[in-house]
């Protein structure tokens, strides 16, 4: 009876925070300290493990910790050189005067990218570009603005630092990039080909048959859109360009995430000094440091408690026993119920909460003999990764999208059209996800 009060509470504290997230106007992270210091004095009255400091200190995976804060500098450095805006104006500079070959390389490169970086920050930069080279040519943003932000969820499926979630739940289960590509690349080349194709034929090709019923006519792209052209923002380009790929390749052949994330951070610091008070170049930490945004650190430090505190009162042993169960230990049912639960919860919450209570569940049902480890955590990640285009606000990509075209009056784009072509394009993922899981259940 103790112990079932005690979950209950800490089950309410979490759900707790589920909800506050909804609000953006709320200090998610006041509320995340809050209620976890609710649920750890709960729990602390009736477990003594959960009295020690120790407990709190060892359920934080800190190499997830290190890895992320070393991530957000990568990208701060990036956003500044405007790496990311150069690739855009690129791709815009070269193909704006054709429609049908820009929607493909915009489409394909944001996602390329989308799998390395955070989508949020690939959407913000491809997003006013996008807007601005679809007026040039008079055409409307919206199938270019919604082929992006429907193949960004795609890329996160693609490696173990895509997504968040990603980096999470490679580093609980020891996978890395060559698991990624061997176990999901397939899933990824023919889900994002189908998806383009069908996104051409049926928003992109409509959009340009309007505009060539009324004649429209395209403008040259203002000079001051190919900035690329100066030597000097080239060279930043091109030496940050050499530096991401040896960063990619660190992550790929070292199976520690976090020494490959200093490593990066360090090289990408060095090529990249800034100007201290006196004019003077210097390589410093501290500059891009103080321009990191920690509240997702915390955020996450947050959420691996409740995990311990779920996994010491029994709550995970009690999912993982339920959906054992429910699948009456067969492999390819379990692995579509994993899917299907994970892409529906994803779709309307925050993926990382979602992640970090069925991480430990996962681990569970992948280390039991009579499933195999591999369809059990590929429908896992893509469950957790694909949730995202059934509504906008289950991705922040979606809703950075949507304001991008209302603050441009971008025609045909609002939250309903989003919503629908989102929920069609989740459903034919997940269709694609189940079939991908059957042939790898019969074959492998």
């Amino acid at each position: 009876m103790i112990l079932t009060f005690i979950q209950i509470s800490v089950i309410i504290c979490f759900i707790g925070l589920v909800i506050v997230l909804f609000f953006e106007e709320k200090d998610y992270i006041f509320y995340s300290i809050l209620l976890i210091t609710i649920a750890g004095i709960i729990s602390a009255i009736f477990l003594e493990e959960a009295r020690q400091i120790l407990f709190y200190i060892d359920s934080i995976e800190w190499e997830v910790v290190i890895f992320l804060v070393a991530m957000f500098i990568i990208v701060e450095i990036l956003k500044e050189k405007k790496f990311f805006d150069e690739i855009a104006i690129k791709i815009v500079g070269r193909f704006y005067a054709h429609p049908r070959k820009m929607f493909y390389i915009i489409c394909v490169t944001s996602t390329l990218m989308a799998s390395i970086v955070e989508d949020l920050s690939i959407a913000m930069i491809f997003g006013p570009i996008i807007v601005v080279a679809a007026r040039k040519l008079n055409l409307s943003a919206a199938p270019f603005l919604l082929g992006m932000t429907i193949c960004i969820n795609i890329a996160a499926t693609l490696t173990p630092f895509g997504s968040a979630p990603n980096i999470l739940i490679a580093n609980e289960l020891n996978l890395d990039f060559i698991w990624f590509i061997s176990n999901i690349g397939v899933y990824f080349l023919i889900s994002l080909f189908l998806t383009l194709v069908i996104l051409d034929k049926i928003i992109l090709k409509q959009e340009i048959i309007r505009c060539q019923n009324q004649v429209c006519v395209s403008e040259e792209i203002d000079e001051e859109v190919l900035l690329y052209k100066e030597k000097n923002v080239q060279l930043n380009f091109y030496k940050n360009l050499g530096a991401l790929i040896i960063f990619v390749l660190l992550l790929i052949f070292i199976s520690e995430i976090f020494l490959a994330g200093i490593l990066g951070a360090l090289i990408f610091l060095i090529i990249n000094p800034v100007k201290n008070k006196k004019g003077k170049t210097t390589i410093s930490l501290s500059y891009y440091i103080n321009k990191v945004d920690y509240r997702l650190i915390f955020f996450f430090i947050c959420l691996f408690v409740f995990v311990g505190l779920m996994q010491l009162n029994g709550t995970i042993t009690f999912f993982e026993f339920l959906l054992e169960n429910v699948s009456a230990e067969n492999e390819l049912v379990l692995a579509f119920i994993i899917l299907i639960v994970t892409s529906i919860l994803s779709g309307f919450l925050d993926n990382t909460p979602v992640t970090i209570i069925f991480i430990p569940i996962i681990s569970l049902l992948a280390g039991l003999p009579e499933f195999s480890r591999g369809p059990l955590i590929v429908a896992f990640i893509l469950g957790i990764n694909l949730g995202g285009n059934f509504l906008p606000q289950g991705s922040a990509a979606d809703m950075m999208t949507l304001q991008i075209a209302q603050e441009n009056d971008v025609f045909n784009l609002s939250y309903k059209r989003l919503t629908k072509v989102g929920t069609l394009f989740a459903l034919l993922h997940i269709f694609l996800g189940m079939i991908y899981l059957t042939l790898m259940v019969i074959f492998f």
